[in-house]
């Protein structure tokens, strides 16, 4: 792992950082460059211009890690109501939440009967519930959690790390469920024994795995996404999708609002599925650091966007 990215993950997980930047308008101005609000009025109205481009939508509010079952509670609340928020505006879009969110480090059962809940309300207004992947410590329990929530909502979505040696069985014990998968390259500080060290070595096997993915598609037995902003990758991706006779109506490409906008309007016109995911809220510095950590062009991307 090269040192800036280092740097910047274990910045991530400094209590001290984390409340200087919440409290600095210099450091929150910065934020802007990757998500247009804290609050989710904010992301709502963003998402007007994006659904207008042709775009789908997934939207996350930021937070992880809860301790107390009453905020585990609050987030499922503040969800449910948002699923009618989008259904209101006609927005085509999705929810993302991550397992410990919803007190997954409290309970397991009663993550699990969280998501359900959300699962069903997805259904109600017609819209679908992701699940984020965190780091390696929850990987199984994330996986378990999805596989027990695919029997209900059937629409439900997983993200999947490239960098993690474990994936390739993950896809393959997953593909009897006809999985809705978002591979993405991985963005948190595991050690070498678990993940690939070298960025070379994660981008050989998100193709890999990419390539897996359409195959199952091709039989219907997989609906691949691929969470990146390597546009290079994309294109050998959908060069092996085009020599398998795999159409692009079977798998979508999701990028982060703000990031590579022209070419996501781009792949939209070529005839692509696009979706934007879109953060919200008050607990953003460890996402923004993992966002800056995933590739260096993002620094200079923040750094403009305090002086512009």
């Amino acid at each position: 792992m090269n040192l800036g990215r280092s740097i910047l993950l274990a910045a991530a997980r400094s209590k001290t950082l984390n409340d200087f930047a919440l409290n600095s308008r210099v450091v929150k101005r910065a934020t802007r460059a990757f998500m247009p609000g804290e609050h989710a009025a904010d992301a709502l109205r963003a998402a007007e211009s994006i659904a207008a481009s042709g775009r789908g939508l997934i939207f996350t509010q930021l937070g992880e890690s809860i301790t107390r079952s009453a905020d585990a509670e609050a987030v499922r609340h503040h969800y449910l109501e948002f699923f009618d928020d989008i259904r209101a505006r006609s927005l085509p879009a999705q929810v993302s939440v991550k397992p410990t969110q919803l007190g997954l480090d409290l309970s397991f059962d009663q993550c699990l009967d969280h998501l359900i809940a959300l699962g069903a309300k997805a259904d109600a207004t017609a819209s679908a519930l992701w699940l984020d992947m965190e780091d390696s410590a929850y990987t199984e329990r994330t996986i378990e959690l999805y596989i027990a929530l695919k029997k209900s909502h059937a629409r439900a979505g997983i993200a999947l790390q490239a960098y993690l040696y474990r994936t390739a069985d993950d896809i393959d014990r997953l593909l009897p469920l006809c999985p809705t998968i978002r591979l993405v390259k991985g963005a948190y500080d595991e050690p070498a024994t678990i993940a690939f060290a070298k960025k070379s070595g994660t981008d050989r096997n998100y193709h890999d795995l990419a390539c897996r993915m359409l195959d199952a598609a091709r039989e219907n037995k997989c609906l691949p996404v691929f969470g990146t902003h390597d546009t290079a990758l994309i294109e050998e991706i959908a060069r092996h999708a085009i020599g398998e006779g795999v159409d692009r109506t079977k798998y979508e490409v999701h990028m982060l609002y703000g990031i590579r906008e022209g070419e996501q309007i781009r792949l939209v016109a070529e005839g692509y599925t696009v979706k934007t995911l879109i953060s919200y809220g008050s607990a953003w510095f460890k996402w923004y650091m993992r966002r800056l950590a995933e590739r260096p062009a993002n620094v200079l991307f923040a750094a403009r966007a305090l002086i512009g």
